[in-house]
């Protein structure tokens, strides 16, 4: 059902080189260029133009690979559900921000595919923006990401809502209070994480509410990893701002305190995101009322 026309224009654009793409789809380099000269005339558009010794997408271009990507995937993955039809499998591939990963999630989702001999679940961690995109590339099925944004081809369940804390080592003299001021917070060297997270962003949304600025404060490392954040936390290396249910089982086990900040309201939702024809809304349900049990356990 997918063209060849299709497979070749899908490798040129990863390898924006025409003799790339004829070496690594095994044919010649006048095949390729005569597969590419075909879709831009059945499209009525340039696809590709010229530069030096490789090629670049065209505005238009861009858009037909886009399509094209979801062609595939989806061809991929009728291909894969009709062969798991025939054992009987069920097969899922979720997508974690970072923050949504480091939660309880993770080991919700474990023993969930414990008590489903037929199901198979597959797990990446990518940045909000890049879920979205597979998501509607059909490259997974199912993202569970810390906020929302809005698309109407998209559904959502609430998970969960989640609040933004301040992370301060056991032996720092903000582990004392339970809410601390934004004074308190520019005299701390701050490690957070990157600007393209949803917390940081989060954060920095709420700063500028009240008539701040990232730029007042000592912004000391910016890091994607959560477990390097909070072993630099924990160590006293400095503070950073963290979601809450990131953090569930370092308070549980005393590893740091987490402390309020005052005139800062950073609560957000924790959303489990699917496309309208999603067929299997049994499996999320199990999984939010297993989320749900688990977390009161983590609370009491």
């Amino acid at each position: 059902m997918i063209t060849q026309r299709l497979q070749t224009l899908l490798k040129v654009a990863e390898t924006k080189n025409y003799s790339k793409a004829a070496e690594e789809l095994n044919l010649t380099q006048p095949a390729v260029s005569l597969h590419i000269k075909q879709l831009e005339q059945e499209l009525e558009t340039k696809i590709f133009r010229r530069t030096n010794h490789n090629v670049e997408l065209t505005n238009e271009g861009a858009i037909v690979v886009k399509y094209a990507t979801r062609l595939s995937n989806i061809y991929s993955n009728l291909k894969q559900s009709l062969l798991d039809n025939q054992f009987n499998i069920k097969r899922l591939t979720i997508g974690l921000t970072p923050s949504v990963e480091s939660s309880i999630i993770s080991r919700i989702l474990a023993k969930y595919s414990l008590k489903k001999d037929n199901l198979h679940i597959t797990i990446i961690s990518d940045t909000i923006k890049n879920l979205y995109i597979k998501l509607k590339n059909f490259e997974i099925d199912v993202a569970m990401v810390d906020g929302k944004i809005l698309d109407d081809h998209l559904k959502y369940i609430l998970l969960d809502t989640d609040s933004l804390v301040l992370a301060v080592a056991n032996n720092n003299p903000l582990s004392k209070k339970k809410i601390i001021s934004i004074q308190d917070l520019k005299k701390e060297k701050l490690i957070l994480r990157s600007e393209e997270s949803g917390t940081t962003e989060l954060f920095e949304t709420q700063l500028h509410h009240i008539g701040e600025s990232i730029q007042n404060f000592e912004v000391m490392m910016e890091i994607d990893n959560i477990a390097m954040i909070k072993d630099l936390v924990r160590n006293n290396y400095g503070v950073s701002i963290l979601a809450k249910s990131t953090c569930l089982r370092d308070l549980e086990k005393n590893h740091f305190k987490s402390v309020s900040i005052e005139n800062l309201s950073m609560v957000r939702e924790l959303n489990i995101v699917y496309h309208r024809d999603f067929s299997h809304l049994d499996i999320l349900s199990e999984i939010v009322s297993l989320y749900q049990n688990e977390k009161k356990q983590y609370e009491n």
